[in-house]
């Protein structure tokens, strides 16, 4: 509904059907009998990675959405984007985004999905002007960005075809790419937290689809020669992500990531070669030490802290204080 009532209306929507087994296909084929800018694909499951790809096969308008079945966006999201994609000439357009939470009904604020500190003085600009953070600026998800369609088709990124995580390949390779980016600085999509259906909830099924992810991304910048620009950014946000991923998993899926990062992964990103000052993030290069030398993490007290930590330098003392409230109220 969010989509279909957008304020531009000049729109085709395309659904794919990921081989659902509820009743997803006869809502779908019911929107579309009464709305002629709806187009229904289907598809044996194969995952959000090769269902956007073929939807981007489809589409045929001059910038490209890319939204998840779960969340929803504010009515005038589209056109805000689109105008300000036309106004700057934009590859990219970045919004802001909340989190809504399915169980408390409320909503949370994360500032962090475009990160202020990092960006140029002037926008529109380009990924030349942000490699030393083109990983750090933004988040690694696409519904909270509109892509001029001839800019993805002429670069060739598509999705990868991972069970999770198989979005931050085209997002990341599209803000090396992009020649020109802009900004709206309003809350125009809110992600739903707490989903019991969400492939975010049962990670431990695919515990290695990050390191997938970060191993794509390394070969294409290789690839086209992009490496060497950014690659403190990358060495950074790899370095995190997997830290993350260890922290957010659990049992036997933790052991089976923790042991590849130590005996392959950070092995593979030459981690070594990298001076303590390469690093953004010096509690991150402590607990990469620790992992490597004594074979385990940080405790959960400690990794909490260090985001706290770390949360404060990113966004100040009062935006964090106010997340901590909002979760524990």
């Amino acid at each position: 509904d969010s989509i279909v009532n957008q304020t531009l209306r000049d729109i085709e929507i395309v659904c794919i059907d990921d081989g659902s087994t509820d009743g997803s296909y006869a809502i779908l084929q019911e929107y579309a009998n009464n709305d002629n800018r709806i187009l229904v694909l289907q598809q044996p499951n194969s995952g959000a990675g090769i269902a956007r790809n073929l939807g981007m096969q489809y589409a045929a308008g001059e910038y490209l959405s890319i939204l998840d079945a779960d969340d929803y966006f504010e009515l005038n999201m589209l056109e805000w984007a689109y105008m300000q994609s036309e106004r700057d000439k934009a590859d990219i357009c970045v919004f802001r985004s909340d989190r809504f939470d399915t169980l408390s009904g409320n909503f949370e604020a994360i500032p962090w999905t475009i990160k202020q500190k990092y960006l140029p003085a002037t926008i529109p600009f380009a990924a030349s002007d942000i490699y030393l953070y083109a990983f750090q600026i933004f988040n690694g998800w696409a519904w909270d960005k509109l892509y001029r369609r001839e800019f993805v088709t002429s670069t060739g990124l598509q999705f990868q075809g991972l069970r999770t995580t198989n979005d931050a390949y085209f997002v990341f390779m599209a803000n090396i790419l992009a020649g020109s980016i802009t900004i709206v600085n309003e809350v125009l999509a809110h992600h739903r937290a707490n989903m019991g259906t969400s492939l975010s909830v049962t990670r431990e099924q695919s515990w290695d689809c990050c390191w997938q992810a970060i191993y794509a991304i390394h070969q294409e910048l290789i690839k086209r020669n992009q490496f060497e620009l950014a690659e403190q950014s990358f060495i950074n946000w790899a370095l995190h992500f997997l830290l993350w991923n260890v922290h957010t998993l659990q049992g036997k899926s933790r052991e089976k990531l923790m042991k590849a990062m130590r005996e392959q992964y950070f092995a593979e990103m030459e981690l070594s070669k990298y001076s303590k000052a390469y690093f953004y993030n010096q509690n991150e290069y402590r607990e990469y030490l620790q992992i490597v030398q004594h074979g385990k993490l940080t405790t959960s007290k400690q990794y909490a802290v260090s985001r706290i930590l770390q949360h404060i330098k990113d966004n100040g003392l009062k935006a964090t204080v106010k997340r901590i409230m909002d979760k524990v109220l």
